[in-house]
């Protein structure tokens, strides 16, 4: 999620000595823990809350499904899929005829 390595958790914990001490350390990561189980806990929530509010349809419903670039991709790539005649006759839009002219509205522009 990060993309954190081993070098970058070595420099953190470095950081974190020099700041915080190591008398307080302990109890600083222990905060974060609990702060961390209690996000954990709330998403978990959230999720079981929508899931039963939306319905048996949504049961496989995860939080990471209502981010918008992951929707956006996923239907980009459904559209891509269905190949060029598919998506425009969808769309109700049919081709042009020999020499005829796109619609063209005045007010629009």
């Amino acid at each position: 999620m990060f993309d954190v390595g081993l070098a970058e958790l070595g420099i953190i914990a470095f950081v974190a000595v020099i700041v915080f001490g190591p008398d307080k350390l302990p109890e600083m990561a222990r905060q974060a823990g609990r702060f961390l189980r209690q996000v954990k806990r709330f998403a978990d929530t959230t999720r079981d809350d929508l899931r039963k509010e939306l319905g048996p349809e949504f049961a496989d419903l995860e939080l990471t499904d209502l981010d918008p670039r992951k929707a956006l991709r996923k239907h980009v790539l459904e559209a891509m899929e269905e190949g060029p005649e598919e998506a425009p006759a969808r769309a109700g839009l049919r081709p042009l005829a020999e020499g005829e002219l796109p619609p063209y509205d005045a007010e629009a522009t």
